[in-house]
């Protein structure tokens, strides 16, 4: 149960001890300090405890001090001198350094020094104040102090104490013992709320800061004391077993970890015991033939003479003891608690409990033993518990229940109550001997019979000498003495447990160093040779010499000839490494080989390879991805902005294997993202191409990570996504890992400021095992994690997969089915060889001799296989039946195929030494054998590439069509079909996928020392497969396990899992995030089939089957990148029934799959298999008859070898039903923070096993996450950091590579929007008699446009659905349907456009240039503005107007102030003559409403950095969020009365403030002196969907040619409209509406035009002051506005050279209308006839508008109002001084009657209606008396009331020429409060 050596060497550097000696020689002048040397190489570490100090570190004894176990050096201070101050709490200058008396002074603190309280002796309720250099204090793990002291006197002022001894001399400490900071620095100093002085934190002391080397002493002395190294496994070693995962003791947060341990809870402080010592035999390892561990207990060891290094001491389970005592905090927080942790009798008792228990060949677990002391625990507090937890279930804790009964507890043996009837001293020993005394001499209890535990050791050690423990594998040692705490030690003294124990305690690093050691040196010889001799059978060599090829022997593959070719001109890749064929050479014998291969004996009718596609789960992922993704820039933090980036990069970091690099350079080149992303030309080649965006993270990584982020800071507009695939790989923190071992490079490149601080660089980790990354200390929050859906549901199948995985819960189910042999197993000839061979060699490591063992195995069955050794030699005997079985099937199925297909064995060997031994063994044995052309043998390096030797690439390239002369696979993949063995060395895998024809996978020789959840997973992770869900398992014939029959009932679970399928969670291995250990391969499928074959499982990489609907087809290659330089399409022979097609488009479309572009195949496809057409691949899979063992071989997962210890661990479950390997640390970098954790649940959601992990694990001081805690916040987040975890295999890589494509379409799309894409409506080509402009003026002239007639008509095609203006000469088109406005608005056409630089944007958009414009000023607090009232009288409302401006501090500037009581007078406006190249002269006026989110009021683009006054109008109850969303913008708030008014009311009020504005600017100016006529008079009246503005290019000698159209600033567009040299003389200026098709009539309708002008206005207030918008109007006011306008003779002025493009925004705007009833709030259904009522009747009131329901009344009833009128433009209606909207199907003729109007000529035009709306004194009845109506025509007169209805009904006497009757008079549905309008109809006479 341990791997920490007890008795290593001290290894503290040289500084150190040399510090040490010095400041002892200050200490005192009596001891003589011991020599630096003998410091350096005889003392050991002290050992930790609680809280991180040492066993002899105490709070408040000060009687202890030394390091060692020797009595404390006596200490004398030096006399303090003359005159100086000696009191407590004072400095000898006299100074107080009291906490109490400085906690409200005013402290001088240098730079760097942190305040720190001093405990003294004397002052027990006081801290003493100094100045500490932070340098030279620990962290809050407590590391990373720099030896020595600097500290500074914060009374006195003298600064510079190198020593703390002299500095505690100064303070006046008076101390019994040696002076020591890390004893008398107690507490961190800091300032409260109310700036006083507090104590804060303890400092954590905890190793001195100084990392200690838990590797095997070199040396041991004789001298060497044990106990005081028998210190808690070193973190800065990788721990690594499951025996050593002992729950770490840290510093952390956790109350429970930080309370010290009373006297009554069982103190584990270490006693001295002075005088008493065990002498280690001499000879002890070779005479016992084992070398016994020694866990310290409770008490101190003795010390250790002798021979030493014959003995290993662990201090696990003194630490297992240790942390089962520490309570958690949440019992500590209900005052004094009855609950009190286990006993040290009962911790000892439960200890032989669980070691009584174990089989002879079981090794102790510390999580087993931790698991049952938790269990007895809770057993005995049940009731406390519970009580405890009630107040605690509102929240998310996982709580901590009580089994029903102790596992690990004999039932017979009953546990007593703590409570009840404690445990004493007395009863322990013979209860633990009668415990014993049921496994007879396998445990040994000694206790009465010793008085002290070092008396049972000597003893001990005697016994096991003399052989009398040979059957014994524990001595518990039991010491009870009267008046003395309990003492205890367990001896490990079984050989089996010795070993395991032994090795376990070596890191992974450590243990590869020893094997590599041991081969060196020539260690392994013996064992070697030993193995090499077969007993009466010889030896292996001289079989191998005399093997003859007889009759029996096995065939070779090619024929003589091609054999003597290969043998002699091909020399195999083993025998000369790296040496390889020219090309010239290979491109000859290739052609030799195809025609070989092509003869019609060489064909195979089975073999079929297939395409990968994006799989439904795949998209699924990738959406998920960018959800979170798009939650991240929608969250309030802003810390991603998507709306700022343009396109996408990505950079993707694999672990340093070659094989993985290339593999994943394969997928991203054959996924087509690169070129969907922008990044790869059309014309590439190969995939060498791409090898810039994957980078292996070796000392390469550094300049490719710089470049990355150099570019990531120069192109703020991109977004950078950096891809940390396998991400579980490297977590090593850059501070405490070596450059020489590579690891902490991730740390360094990642985790770097440059990285986390850019704003453009988002990280997403891609791993199957994400436990090193979900600690209390992670960077990537719960929100962002996102794991991969279960296909496990067979009820819900959510996104219609036609795979299931295959992991290692179904291997674990296949040991379970009993119906035939199970996948996952172990060999027990093959253990039992290795176990006796153990015994043998006691000194040679375990893997040497598996792997020594298992090659001769496979060497042996080789030669019994071949039939190439005389069969009277007895081969098979020397071999396991599993050997011999996987050597059978490799060498025979490349016989039964015609093209030699056959099946990979994995062989799994961690040393790379090993493995290079064993290639070189096995690759002897062929060739002696002859077996060279049969099949290959592939040392599989991670450091190297892959070396196949020539006959196998031919062979490959000709299954594959490959006709490239230097193509080599580079990947395993695309070794499908070959026949190999392929030998997986490396520490771990990293990454690499393995292809489909992978048959057996060979783990028994993997270490069973480490035992943590991920080093587990991954390895089984190899053997993972997709099975067709319509394939049944022959293993999986009856039920499934428990482990999978809830998967269904776990669907949606936790919130990040709400469309997914649940993650197998039940399964201990193979939960959905745990069980996964390589890449996974899916990429974009360029051509999927549209059948699928029944063929059921499939390899991980190849995610989904491409199979073909009929047997003659054309075969392509398995890999889309491997074959050709480009993704290509199959060509198919004509006569082929079946084409292999693309994805369906409607499908494609659906799930966003880019379709790959495709260029000309330079490399023809795979051969045709031809078969006959009873052999579909339906029969081919189920046929009996089936001759390619590969195709049989693919349709099952591979079979799984395994040492016995694993096997026995992965197939034992937990009281809980899951696996007991889930309860095992999940990495070697993390350490539990509790021993009181609760067990995995069996319904645990993926989400729910990241909290836990979350809540009970910490990172080790060597993680990367360590420095990633911030005491001021519980999280510590980095904001745009993602974890995407899935199991191996599974098709990670395609998901995200997917994702990173809908990534950049989303951000295309954001930086597109929707424009109005219309062509103008009654548009005709040319009316005669107009004059034209001169070709391409720059600006109108003035006496041209005024003979230019005015086009009435209107083209805006939003006035689709209005009347028509009648206009002479225009002849109208087809008649057009009756349209609803509604249906108008939804079906309008948009384009989709990207916005250009000088887009205008809403709220959403935050880049960093606009943080000024948006209001984030430095020089101004954000939201700092002010409210102004401005008044001002208008004569047509007859009172007074009362307006709000909303002014920044920032915009105040271009308003002018009342000087002395700071009243807004107005708005300054600049002199005509005026000009700046970098300002707008026109204030811009946007009225909006409901579009405080969407409306486009960020202009700061727009304007490319000209200055501008813009004003946001809006209504009074929308102020406030207006103001939230736009604090920098200034306002307009409209009156109150104003809220449910329309557009018409917004633009008069700006118009007239706009007015009275001017004026008041002319008089301030004529009062300074200055020209009164020269202010300039334009407002500008803008649209809040206005997003971009275009400029014809049209060059005067060239506007013959067709124009083009560009985007421009609206910074140019007003600046040329405002240069224009007469602009004064115009009114009304506007632009052309955008439209695709809008410049086929721009030689027709000339650079200017007269017409109406919509949306973007250029208003001149001066000239158009007589004319008013109409307040009332909610809809076409414009065109009234328009028409009222030129009929006044005013000048209007269209510039067609510039256009507006309009966004298509669906919410709020002015066009929004509602119309409801009074009794509810609610819109309801009201048809426009209950728009109006007779008066005084009973009607449902309408709580709308009274102008609106008549504007919306007269639009959808005109056919019952104007009947004569529909459909009749050469009969319009009479529209007196105002246009109404009568519907589409009525002309309306608009004149004036006031004097000089312009009209149109009406000689000889018979009207059919008259329409008099609000008519002033200008309509007479003589003037009513020029027109001409038809008979029967309708006349409409609109009043604000009754009485003013019949007043002009009398005044303009139309009753003597229009009939009317009493029930013609209406009113709009409002109440009499709401001030209802009145209209009267009458007919002509």
């Amino acid at each position: 149960m341990g791997n920490s050596y007890a008795g290593q060497l001290r290894t503290t550097r040289f500084e150190e001890v040399l510090h040490n000696s010095i400041e002892a020689s200050l200490r005192s002048n009596t001891v003589v300090p011991q020599p630096v040397f003998a410091q350096l190489y005889l003392e050991t570490e002290r050992p930790l405890t609680q809280n991180g100090r040492t066993e002899n570190d105490c709070d408040d004894d000060e009687g202890e001090g030394s390091d060692s176990n020797s009595p404390p050096l006596p200490y004398q201070m030096k006399p303090p001198p003359e005159g100086s101050c000696t009191i407590d709490g004072f400095c000898q200058a006299g100074r107080d350094l009291r906490l109490s008396s400085l906690a409200s002074a005013s402290l001088d603190l240098r730079t760097g020094f942190m305040l720190v309280g001093v405990k003294s002796q004397s002052l027990q309720d006081n801290l003493l104040v100094c100045a500490v250099d932070h340098r030279f204090l620990p962290d809050e793990q407590g590391s990373n102090a720099l030896l020595g002291f600097l500290g500074n006197c914060v009374g006195c002022g003298q600064q510079g104490f190198r020593y703390f001894t002299e500095f505690a001399n100064h303070i006046n400490l008076k101390l019994s013992t040696q002076p020591k900071k890390q004893k008398h620095l107690k507490y961190r100093l800091y300032r409260n709320n109310n700036g006083v002085l507090a104590r804060g934190a303890p400092i954590c002391w905890r190793g001195h800061g100084i990392p200690v080397n838990t590797g095997p002493p070199k040396k041991r002395h004789k001298g060497w004391s044990p106990e005081s190294s028998t210190n808690t496994v070193s973190e800065n070693s990788a721990k690594p077993s499951a025996q050593l995962s002992v729950p770490q003791i840290t510093s952390g947060p956790r109350a429970e970890i930080e309370t010290p341990l009373s006297s009554s809870q069982g103190s584990l402080t270490a006693l001295s015991v002075p005088g008493l010592s065990v002498i280690v035999p001499e000879q002890l390892l070779q005479t016992c033939r084992l070398q016994p561990v020694i866990f310290k207990g409770h008490g101190s060891l003795p010390q250790m003479m002798g021979n030493t290094s014959d003995v290993l001491v662990s201090s696990l389970l003194h630490s297992c003891f240790l942390s089962s005592q520490t309570l958690p905090r949440v019992y500590q927080h209900y005052g004094p608690s009855p609950i009190q942790p286990l006993s040290t009798e009962m911790q000892i008792l439960l200890t032989v409990y669980y070691l009584v228990q174990l089989g002879p060949e079981q090794v102790p677990l510390i999580e087993d033993l931790e698991q049952i002391f938790m269990r007895s625990w809770r057993e005995s507090h049940l009731s406390e518990i519970r009580q405890y937890q009630q107040p605690q279930s509102q929240g998310r804790h996982y709580g901590i229940e009580a089994p029903p009964v102790v596992p690990g507890v004999p039932h017979h043996l009953s546990l007593p109550p703590q409570g009840q009837q404690p445990l004493t001293p007395s009863q322990l020993p013979w209860l633990a001997q009668l415990a014993a005394s049921s496994c007879g001499e396998g445990l040994i209890v000694l206790g009465e019979q010793v008085s002290s535990l070092a008396q049972g050791l000597q003893l001990t050690l005697t016994k096991l000498m003399e052989g009398q423990l040979k059957n014994t594998c524990y001595v518990v040692i039991i010491v009870t003495q009267p008046g003395q705490e309990t003492q205890s030690c367990v001896v490990v003294t079984g050989k089996h447990q010795c070993r395991a124990l032994a090795e376990s305690m070596f890191s992974p690093t450590e243990g590869l160093k020893e094997i590599n050691q041991q081969l060196s040196t020539g260690f392994a010889q013996e064992l070697i040779q030993y193995c090499n001799v077969l007993g009466q059978d010889g030896d292996v060599d001289s079989l191998l010499n005399g093997a003859t090829l007889d009759g029996n022997a096995l065939s070779p593959i090619t024929n003589q000839e091609s054999s003597e070719k290969n043998h002699k001109n091909t020399p195999s890749p083993k025998d000369k490494h790296s040496l390889k064929d020219s090309p010239t050479e290979r491109s000859k014998d290739l052609p030799r080989l195809k025609e070989r291969i092509h003869s019609l004996k060489d064909i195979c009718t089975e073999y079929f390879v297939e395409w990968r596609e994006v799989r439904p789960i795949q998209l699924a992922v990738a959406r998920k991805l960018l959800s979170h993704v798009c939650a991240i820039a929608d969250s309030s933090t802003q810390n991603l902005d998507l709306g700022s980036f343009d396109r996408v990069s990505f950079l993707i970091l694999v672990p340093p294997s070659e094989v993985t690099f290339q593999q994943t350079v394969l997928h991203l080149w054959g996924s087509g993202v690169l070129r969907e992303l922008g990044g790869l030309d059309q014309d590439c080649v190969c995939p060498r191409d791409v090898e810039r965006y994957v980078v292996k993270m070796d000392g390469s990584a550094q300049a490719q990570i710089d470049r990355l982020i150099q570019e990531a800071h120069s192109n703020s507009y991109t977004l950078y996504i950096l891809i940390h695939d396998h991400a579980h790989w490297d977590v090593s923190s850059a501070t405490y890992s070596g450059s020489d071992c590579g690891l902490g490079l991730v740390d360094q490149l990642i985790n770097s400021r440059l990285v986390r601080d850019s704003p453009n660089i988002l990280i997403l980790h891609v791993t199957s095992f994400p436990f090193a990354l979900q600690t209390q200390y992670t960077r990537i929050s719960p929100y962002n994690e996102i794991h991969w859906p279960s296909a496990f549901s067979n009820d819900v199948d959510l996104y219609h997969e036609k795979t299931r995985y295959f992991g290692v819960s179904e291997l674990i189910e296949s040991t379970r089915s009993g119906g035939s042999l199970p996948l996952m197993r172990y060999d027990t000839s093959f253990e039992s060889m290795t176990t006796a061979l153990e015994e043998r060699f006691p000194r040679l490591h375990s893997a040497v001799i598996r792997t020594i063992v298992l090659i001769q195995h496979y060497c042996i069955a080789l030669m019994a296989a071949s039939g190439r050794i005389n069969s009277s030699h007895n081969l098979h005997k020397h071999t396991s039946v599993e050997t011999l079985e996987i050597v059978q099937s490799l060498l025979t199925a490349a016989q039964q195929c015609p093209a030699h297909h056959g099946h990979m064995v994995l062989l799994r060997i961690p040393s790379l030494a090993l493995a290079a031994w064993a290639h070189q063994r096995l690759s002897r044995v062929r060739r002696r054998l002859g077996l060279e052309d049969n099949f290959e043998i592939i040392l599989g390096n991670p450091n190297h590439a892959l070396n196949i030797g020539q006959t196998f690439i031919d062979r490959i390239k000709i299954w594959l069509k490959i006709e490239e002369p230097d193509w080599i696979p580079r990947t395993y993949l695309e070794l499908e079909a070959l026949p190999c063995i392929l030998i997986l060395s490396g520490a771990e895998p990293h990454g690499e996928s393995l292809p489909r024809s992978l048959k057996y996978c060979d783990l028994r020789v993997i270490s069973c020392s480490y035992l943590q959840r991920t080093t587990l997973e991954q390895e089984l992770g190899l053997a993972a497969y997709l099975v067709r869900t319509e394939f049944q398992s022959p293993q999986n014939n009856g039920s499934r396990s428990d482990s999978l029959e809830s998967d269904a009932e776990k669907l949606s679970s936790s919130e990040n899992e709400e469309d997914e399928a649940l993650c197998n969670e039940n399964s201990p291995l193979s939960s959905s995030h745990q069980t996964q250990s390589c890449s996974d391969n899916a990429v974009v499928d360029p051509l999927p089939s549209q059948d699928i074959l029944s063929t059921n499982v499939q390899k991980g990489p190849t995610d989904t089957k491409q199979t073909l609907s009929h047997p003659q087809t054309q075969l392509v290659a398995h890999l889309s990148s491997q074959s050709f330089p480009c993704p290509q399409k199959a060509q198919h022979q004509s006569q082929s029934p079946c084409q292999i097609q693309p994805l369906d488009q409607a499908v494609s479309q659906q799930l966003a799959v880019p379709q790959a572009q495709t260029s000309k195949p330079t490399v023809p496809v795979l051969p045709q298999c031809q078969k006959s057409k009873s052999s579909s691949p339906d029969s081919r899979s189920s046929s009996p008859h089936v001759s390619c063992s590969w195709a049989r071989g693919v349709m099952r997962p591979p079979s799984v070898l395994l040492p016995r210890a694993l096997y026995d661990i992965i197939t034992a479950s937990d009281s809980s039903g899951l696996p007991r390997c889930t309860s095992f640390l999940p990495h070697i970098s993390v350490a539990w923070a509790s021993s009181f954790r609760p067990l995995l649940s069996k319904m645990m959601t993926c989400t729910e096993q990241s909290l836990y992990y979350r809540q009970w694990t910490v990172p080790r001081s060597y993680h990367m996450d360590t420095s990633n805690r911030n005491e001021s916040r519980c999280d510590n987040f980095h904001p745009r950091r993602l974890l995407l975890s899935g199991p191996p295999q599974v098709g990670k890589t395609g998901a995200y590579l997917h994702f990173l494509g809908i990534l950049s379409r989303m951000l295309i799309r954001l930086m597109e929007v929707d424009i109005y894409d219309e062509e103008d409506i009654n548009y005709i080509s040319q009316i005669e008699g107009v004059q034209h402009q001169p070709i391409n003026p720059h600006w109108p002239n003035t006496d041209v446009m005024r003979t230019m007639p005015f086009d009435y008509n209107i083209h805006d095609p939003k006035y689709e659905d209005i009347s028509a203006v009648y206009c002479p000469g225009y002849n109208p088109s087809a008649e057009k349907p009756q349209i609803q406005q509604e249906e108008v608005y939804l079906r309008r056409r948009t384009s989709r456009i990207k916005l250009s630089k000088y887009a205008a944007y809403n709220t959403y958009h935050h880049c960093e240039q606009c943080h000024q414009y948006l209001g984030f000023n430095p020089r101004y607090q954000m939201y700092e503005s002010s409210l102004h009232a401005f008044t001002f009288t208008h004569l047509l409302l007859g009172e007074e107007i009362q307006l709000y401006f909303i002014i920044p501090k920032s915009k105040e500037h271009y308003f002018s102030f009342n000087k002395h009581g700071g009243q807004l007078e107005g708005m300054r406006l600049p002199l005509t003559s005026d000009w700046s190249p970098d300002s707008i002269k026109s204030p811009i006026f946007t009225p909006t409403t409901g579009r405080h989110e969407h409306g486009l009021f960020n202009l700061f683009h727009a304007m490319d950095g000209a200055s501008h006054l813009h004003i946001l109008v809006v209504k009074e109850y929308e102020m406030a969020v207006y103001k939230k969303y736009w604090p920098n913008h200034i306002m307009l708030v409209l009156p109150t009365v104003f809220n449910g008014a329309g557009i018409g009311a917004a633009h008069f009020l700006i118009k007239e403030l706009s007015y009275h504005n001017l004026e008041l600017e002319r008089s301030r100016r004529s009062e300074g002196g200055g020209p009164v006529g020269d202010v300039w008079p334009f407002i500008i009246l803008a649209d809040d969907s206005c997003v971009m503005w275009n400029a014809v290019d049209v060059d005067e000698h060239k506007y013959v040619c067709e124009p083009l159209e560009h985007s421009v600033s609206l910074k140019q567009v007003l600046q040329h409209m405002e240069a224009c040299p007469d602009i004064t003389h115009y009114s009304l200026c506007g632009i052309r509406k955008w439209s695709s098709r809008g410049l086929t009539g721009f030689k027709q309708m000339g650079p200017f035009s007269r017409g109406h002008l919509h949306d973007f206005l250029l208003l001149n207030v001066d000239r158009s002051q007589k004319v008013q918008y109409d307040q009332r109007r909610f809809t076409c006011h414009d065109v009234d506005f328009t028409l009222r306008l030129h009929s006044a003779g005013l000048l209007i002025c269209r510039f067609n050279c510039f256009s507006v493009m309009k966004k298509q925004i669906a919410i709020g705007g002015y066009r929004t209308f509602i119309i409801k009833t009074k009794m509810t709030d609610v819109p309801t259904s009201v048809g426009p006839s209950q728009y109006v009522c007779a008066p005084d009747s009973k009607h449902l009131f309408l709580a709308t508008p009274a102008h609106l329901l008549l504007e919306k009344y007269l639009q959808h009833t005109s056919q019952k109002l104007f009947p004569l009128s529909i459909k009749n433009y050469a009969h319009p209606v009479l529209s007196v001084d105002c246009y109404l909207n009568l519907g589409p199907e009525v002309t309306v003729c608009f004149v004036s009657p006031r004097p000089n109007a312009v009209n149109i000529t009406t000689t000889g035009l018979l009207f059919s209606g008259l329409l008099l709306c609000f008519v002033d004194s200008f309509v007479t009845p003589s003037f009513l008396k020029k027109f001409t109506f038809l008979k029967g025509a309708t006349l409409c007169v609109i009043s604000a009331d009754r009485s003013s209805l019949r007043h002009t009904v009398g005044r303009l006497e139309l009753e003597e020429e229009w009939r009317f009757r009493l029930s013609d008079e209406f009113q709009t549905a409002n109440s009499k409060e709401d001030r209802p309008l009145f209209f009267l109809t009458g007919k002509h006479i």
